[in-house]
């Protein structure tokens, strides 16, 4: 009514573009928002190239979406809606994320024992580990929600980078309550349970389902040499502590003092070459990894006709939110009561480490990329599991140990043998396994078996004797 028509976009399903008034020039019309989408199993494309094709018929209602958010992530909502909230979080991503849901009242259980049974060490220290299985799972649907919200590449490396909040959150509370070897087995366990317990998974899991699993050499090959290289600068500081210690010359503290030194500026370099990497992925070499992330879904062999609901934007944040802070609680719970499992219960420090921590605070990952690898979406698991070894190794421990300068902590990165060794032949396996480009059930089998092994070393592994 005397208003001045404003022009609105909206795309067809044979893929035109048309122009309709409209009085909100901040919203598209879009018709098809299956596009990138890891929910939906794409039916084989029609040689025709028809876009249509790839859409079920009720798709055909146009959905009002909002600028700047990718099809893949678009909710067609706004604001916070707690009915749907609830219920697409309690769905969650697959079959497997939502028996993790079914751990949820054990949360508000490990609270309130925690605070009120403080003589119950044990069951305080079991229940906040199970508690943590459910708060980490929401961290990686909100964050999985909330990187299809984004570019493609710069939202693999988002969902990534929110998967490690809860490891980011143990180490920070570990690194406060002075346990630092605890901390060094929690690095470089986070490092062989990403990438040979899961790893081993998804191609166990890919493999039983697909005869051969094939995945892109480029994703590989850098995966593979970044690996190599966060090996290598974290071993220096532990190298150069056996060397000058060997040597027999040098007084113990002055050593330690070196290590403690070599340690930190080692870490400087690591978070360098974490951020370089990050430039290569969604700067220089973008254009790459689009294209074979793409490439891969547009392999898929189902089709969904019933799209699932997605989470808005601020439902994202919202639950981001929720899941962070109560991480942060179940974490601080948990910490306090390892040197009573480590005292009382004879458990060495190693396990909890190597083990017990790694496998519980990346939980979500491990799931979402074995989930990837059942829709033969190998290379989305190759870059999860990498992406994710990666930021341990060349983020998130150098993190701990600039975290610890600053607060006066002397946190280094002098690890024991048995760490090292243990962390050199992991790299070698998986690099190894990820050369040919290809995997199998045979090759994951042998992955886990590998860990396990770890495992049964690390808990038989014995503490350090404590001097007075």
């Amino acid at each position: 009514m005397g208003q001045e028509s404003k022009i609105q976009e909206s795309v067809t399903l044979d893929g035109t573009f048309s122009r309709s008034p409209s009085r909100s020039p901040t919203k598209l019309t879009l018709r098809s928002s299956s596009r990138y989408s890891r929910y939906s199993k794409s039916r084989p494309r029609e040689r025709s190239g028809s876009r249509s094709a790839l859409l079920p018929p009720d798709e055909a209602q146009r959905r009002t979406v909002t600028i700047r958010i990718q099809p893949a992530g678009e909710s067609g909502r706004k604001g916070i809606h707690l009915k749907r909230f609830f219920k697409i979080c309690w769905l969650s991503t697959s079959r497997a994320s939502r028996i993790c849901n079914i751990l949820w009242p054990v949360v508000p259980t490990a609270i309130a024992v925690t605070y009120s049974r403080t003589d119950l060490h044990l069951a305080i220290f079991v229940l906040n580990y199970l508690a943590m299985i459910p708060c980490a799972n929401l961290i990686g649907f909100a964050g999985q929600e909330f990187a299809r919200k984004l570019h493609k590449v710069f939202g693999v490396l988002v969902e990534t980078t929110l998967g490690s909040v809860v490891e980011v959150v143990m180490f920070m509370v570990l690194v406060k309550n002075n346990q630092f070897q605890v901390i060094q087995a929690a690095i470089l366990g986070s490092v062989l349970a990403t990438q040979l317990l899961c790893l081993g998974a998804c191609f166990v899991v890919g493999g039983i389902r697909h005869t051969e699993l094939e995945f892109s050499p480029v994703v590989a090959e850098v995966g593979s040499d970044l690996l190599l290289t966060a090996g290598f600068g974290l071993i220096i500081p532990a190298a150069f502590f056996t060397a000058v210690k060997a040597a027999g010359n040098t007084d113990p503290e002055i050593v330690s003092e070196k290590v403690l030194n070599v340690s930190r500026i080692t870490s400087c370099l690591l978070i360098i070459s974490y951020f370089v990497y990050v430039y290569f992925q969604i700067r220089t070499h973008e254009s790459i990894y689009d294209a074979i992330f793409e490439e891969e879904e547009n392999q898929e062999l189902e089709d969904e006709l019933e799209e699932k609901e997605k989470l808005t934007f601020t439902e994202c944040i919202l639950a981001l939110s929720i899941a962070i802070t109560l991480v942060t609680i179940i974490a601080i719970n948990l910490v306090e009561h390892i040197e009573f499992i480590v005292r009382e219960r004879g458990v060495s420090d190693s396990f909890i480490g190597l083990i017990l921590v790694p496998v519980v605070e990346k939980f979500a990952e491990h799931l979402g990329a074995i989930d990837e690898a059942w829709d033969n979406q190998m290379n989305m698991a190759l870059a999860h599991v990498l992406g994710a070894t990666i930021q341990t190794s060349l983020f998130n421990g150098p993190l701990v140990v600039l975290v610890g300068w600053v607060i006066n902590k002397k946190m280094d990165l002098n690890f024991d043998l048995f760490n090292i060794i243990v962390l050199i032949l992991g790299i070698l396996v998986v690099g190894n396994f990820l050369r040919d480009s290809k995997s199998n059930y045979l090759e994951g089998s042998l992955c886990v078996i590998v860990y396990v092994n770890i495992a049964v070393a690390a808990f038989f592994y014995p503490n350090p004797v404590e001097q007075d």
